[in-house]
């Protein structure tokens, strides 16, 4: 019998935060849709969203995506969006209670990773429980990659 490998669906990436991989240590990740307006939508199939400055925190008992730049949308005129107004992420009340413990226990932030579209066509956010990481962590993290860069060219001049 031949056991078929089972992949993921192809998912339209419009944004990565690839800056929040450097500055914190990544924990647990979760996926949470996202409030938006058509506009915004709009602007998100076009692809010049930014994560870069962007954070989660919560506002009561719900979390919410501030700082995340969406850019306004051309051909809207006069019922365009904000560019960077809070966004209400859409979680389950436990996985909600779950980000707001880690944060004022432990001293967590909640970082938005990627906003793509699945599979259905819904904009999602990938967020994740992350830490801080130091200044030394960071060049720990720059050493490692540029000798593992070393290592697959020299690798690759062996053969």
């Amino acid at each position: 019998m031949n056991a078929k490998k089972v992949t993921e669906p192809p998912k339209k990436i419009v944004a990565d935060n690839r800056q929040a991989r450097y500055n914190f240590a990544i924990g647990d990740k979760i996926e949470a849709g996202i409030q938006l307006t058509g506009t915004e939508v709009k602007s998100l199939r076009q692809g010049r969203t930014n994560l870069s400055d962007a954070y989660a925190g919560a506002r009561g008992d719900e979390i919410f995506l501030y700082n995340a730049y969406i850019p306004e949308y051309l051909q809207a005129n006069q019922f365009n969006h904000e560019t960077r107004r809070p966004r209400k992420l859409l979680l389950h009340r436990r996985q909600i209670s779950r980000l707001i413990a880690a944060v004022t226990r432990e001293g967590m932030t909640i970082v938005p990773l990627r906003l793509y579209f699945n599979e259905q066509g819904r904009a999602k956010c990938e967020i994740a429980v992350a830490q801080g990481k130091k200044a030394h962590d960071k060049r720990q993290a720059t050493k490692e990659r540029e000798w593992n860069r070393d290592k697959a060219r020299l690798m690759k001049q062996r053969d």
